[in-house]
């Protein structure tokens, strides 16, 4: 005697919905484990119960799965026009990018006019003080660099110059010893 045939509907009674679904979803696990080990397939599957609580089955797990779905390459013309989507995003975002530092930029010396015109409403005495790195642009930044390399250099090439002076006076501060014994011979 075999298994009867079950009518493809929606069973109508929750209760009997609820056992029903449990049932199946075991089963399908089940298969689906089957087939990741048997065959070695990567498989991963989410079922919302009819309450809708979430269940997952996932071989090696379901987060790897669905990464690996949602960023798979599709045919060759899809992943062309997904390289030139991303291609005009980057463009697009570059813009945006180097506007905002251009506004960043006429923001930070309209900051400094506007700081200087206080304190020349104030009659307070305009103030050079060291710029905050922080607000520096990075053109600043590298002008700074450059300029501290330079001066590195020009104070190693003067502590040489100092090192060598300082050697000569020793040198011309020593007493000779030749001299000393042609004048004690004279005497």
């Amino acid at each position: 005697m075999g298994r009867r045939k079950i009518e493809m509907k929606m069973v109508k009674d929750s209760s009997s919905r609820q056992v029903t679904f449990s049932k199946r979803r075991t089963g399908l696990f089940k298969k689906a484990n089957e087939l990741a080990t048997l065959c070695g397939a990567e498989i991963g599957l989410i079922v919302f119960s009819p309450g809708g609580k979430p269940f997952s089955f996932g071989h090696p797990n379901v987060e790897s799965i669905a990464d690996r779905f949602l960023n798979q390459e599709g045919s060759k013309s899809k992943a062309g026009s997904s390289n030139s989507k991303n291609d005009e995003t980057v463009e697009r975002l570059s813009q945006q990018l180097d506007d905002l530092n251009k506004k960043l930029e006429a923001e930070k010396k309209r900051g400094h006019m506007l700081d200087k015109a206080i304190l020349k409403a104030k009659g307070l005495p305009l103030k050079s003080k060291a710029p905050n790195v922080r607000e520096l642009s990075q053109a600043d930044l590298q002008k700074m660099k450059e300029s501290l390399e330079q001066l590195r250099e020009k104070v190693k090439a003067r502590a040489c110059e100092m090192e060598a002076s300082s050697s000569l006076l020793l040198l011309a501060n020593e007493p000779d010893v030749e001299t000393d014994r042609t004048v004690a011979k004279n005497e």
